[in-house]
């Protein structure tokens, strides 16, 4: 099946497409904040340039887009049926990137949640806020990676 845009419109949807500041970082964020977490954004000196970063608590928060990272079993997860080859390189090197930056943050030190955009949706949201608060205090006291999945 061959793409429906042209190459401007490609290029402009593309070109739409966050890194940071995204809408499911900043909802993330914004909660947070409410609830008294004091916090750092894309720190660019830490592996991966974490999403958020709440060095009180030597934690740091990664807030994945379902097709972005590739999450496994996920609605929102479907490869491109155009360019297939091109779309699993991509997602594959964005999860060894991924992986790679949470072996290393590990390695000097840092607590990692990860979130999948999926479990900020309207009747997850707070339950998903809930079990971030809960995974920060916890790995206050041990070292681990966590998703959070709601």
């Amino acid at each position: 099946m061959s793409d429906t845009l042209t190459n401007e419109q490609r290029h402009h949807c593309m070109s739409q497409i966050r890194s940071k500041n995204t809408k499911p970082e900043v909802l993330v964020r914004k909660e947070l904040f409410r609830r008294g977490y004091r916090y750092r954004i894309n720190v660019s000196k830490l592996p991966g340039k974490p999403d958020i970063v709440l060095p009180k608590y030597k934690t740091v928060i990664f807030v994945n887009g379902c097709f972005w990272h590739g999450h496994e079993g996920c609605k929102h997860f479907v490869l491109p049926k155009s360019n297939v080859e091109y779309w699993q390189a991509k997602i594959r090197s964005n999860q060894r990137r991924d992986k790679n930056a949470i072996i290393m943050l590990q390695q000097i030190g840092w607590n990692v949640i990860t979130i999948w955009e999926c479990n900020l949706t309207v009747p997850l949201f707070l339950e998903t806020i809930d079990k971030i608060e809960t995974a920060i205090t916890l790995q206050s006291h041990n070292k681990r990676q966590t998703f959070v999945e709601a």
